[in-house]
């Protein structure tokens, strides 16, 4: 299968050198020194002189509803022009992008050959990653505060560029039965990115609840005509007897992924690979 530029550029991010700390120091660590094993992973961001102009330690509602009726309306889209560069590159999308520190380093290490677009229901959150994007001066990374479940298809249906890469990385589990309506991957948002990402595009899930990860995985394997599990275009990418990626392909770990880690769970993963033009 012939790649397009976008799936080339998305391929590097899989192969970006990773900045992961070595796991016999990671097993040294614990739960309590999770902040500093961030900081440590992040280190060449260099955010922590601007933690006391934007608070480091700000307290930070958890857990939101997504059917509350404030976040039912979807977001519309921004002015791309206005938010990147170049709004004809190919675009990273990262949903319920939390803290930012994952778009953002990605951003400020991929040559401005990428954009991207981090989606957060929590408003603080989104406020001081775009304060640290304006303080880095990166014109190829933005934040948006909206519901992803649905907003996804209106924000991004109307990028000028290729969607080459879609990440879900750790939602909340929301493990109540009654409560799994509340999970950020619904049926109308898997099709939304099928059909909005372009071919030779991709998406990576993961998460440290199996039973979550399990849920992302049975909703993309649906799709088995359309999307590839990456391993079998990437014989690089080394999975276990139940298809699990063994590692982080993206060359550094999201926070939630830090904090699991040192508290000794395992980490979840798939990449899928877009191999047919969807039709719905």
């Amino acid at each position: 299968m012939a790649w397009t530029t976008a799936a080339t550029v998305c391929w590097r991010l899989l192969h970006l050198p990773s900045a992961r700390c070595p796991l016999s120091s990671r097993a040294r660590c614990s739960a309590a020194q999770s902040p500093d094993a961030v900081d440590k992973e992040y280190a060449d961001l260099n955010l922590r002189p601007l933690y006391p102009n934007r608070g480091h330690h700000m307290r930070i509602r958890q857990h939101v509803n997504p059917l509350s009726s404030s976040f039912s309306e979807p977001t519309g889209p921004p002015e791309w022009k206005e938010v990147f560069d170049d709004p004809l590159l190919p675009l990273m999308v990262d949903i319920g992008c939390g803290s930012g520190r994952f778009l953002i380093w990605h951003a400020k290490n991929s040559g401005k050959s990428q954009n991207y677009l981090g989606l957060e229901i929590r408003q603080k959150l989104v406020e001081r990653a775009q304060f640290w994007v304006n303080e880095l001066e990166l014109m190829n990374v933005y934040f948006m505060f909206a519901n992803a479940t649905v907003s996804f298809e209106k924000i991004i249906s109307s990028y000028p560029g290729p969607l080459s890469l879609v990440s879900i990385l750790c939602p909340d589990p929301h493990f109540k039965k009654r409560h799994h309506k509340r999970r950020v991957l619904q049926q109308p948002l898997v099709d939304s990115i099928i059909n909005n990402l372009c071919l030779g595009g991709q998406v990576f899930i993961q998460s440290d609840v199996l039973e979550v990860s399990v849920d992302m995985r049975e909703r993309f394997d649906g799709y088995s005509g359309i999307l590839a599990h990456v391993n079998y275009v990437d014989q690089d990418l080394q999975c276990d007897n139940e298809g699990w990626l063994l590692d982080n392909p993206m060359g550094i770990r999201t926070e939630r992924e830090i904090h699991a880690e040192l508290e000794g769970a395992t980490i979840y993963r798939r990449v899928y690979q877009k191999v047919r033009d969807a039709s719905f």
